[in-house]
């Protein structure tokens, strides 16, 4: 079966919901991550010095903008497989910009948090976004 038979292929109604469901699960972390960087954008361009990382309020902009808009279209399910890929991509990004250092037990867990958050994100580019998606109409 090719990819193109697979998103023709009708999905169960408990499929759509669980794919719309886990669109929403994986996507509220970042919302919600986006938001808090609104918040507190000194803290956050503070955050990003402190990893040394170049640009640091370009860096910033750019974090809320994936996180806030990417979420959101992610909810929606517009252009689900790029944003998925651009979120995952991110994620990754985060994971080795922040939390690289695996000898702390906290920064270990968080590095896997985001792989494992890319992983899902790789899921949703992989099947698309299910039935209950703005990608569907």
């Amino acid at each position: 079966m090719t990819a193109t038979t697979l998103d023709l292929a009708p999905a169960s109604s408990s499929s759509s919901v669980l794919a719309a469901t886990g669109r929403v699960l994986i996507a509220a972390i970042f919302v919600l991550s986006g938001a808090s960087k609104l918040a507190d954008p000194a803290g956050t361009i503070a955050y990003i010095q402190s990893a040394g990382l170049p640009l640091p309020t370009v860096a910033y902009a750019l974090a809320v903008a994936v996180e806030l808009i990417g979420g959101l279209l992610l909810v929606a399910g517009f252009q689900t497989r790029i944003v998925a890929l651009g979120i995952a991509g991110f994620s990754l990004a985060a994971a080795f910009g922040f939390h690289a250092n695996l000898a702390d037990q906290n920064q270990f867990i968080h590095f896997f948090k985001n792989i494992a958050i890319a992983g899902g994100l790789l899921q949703v580019a992989a099947f698309g976004p299910g039935r209950f998606a703005f990608d569907r109409r």
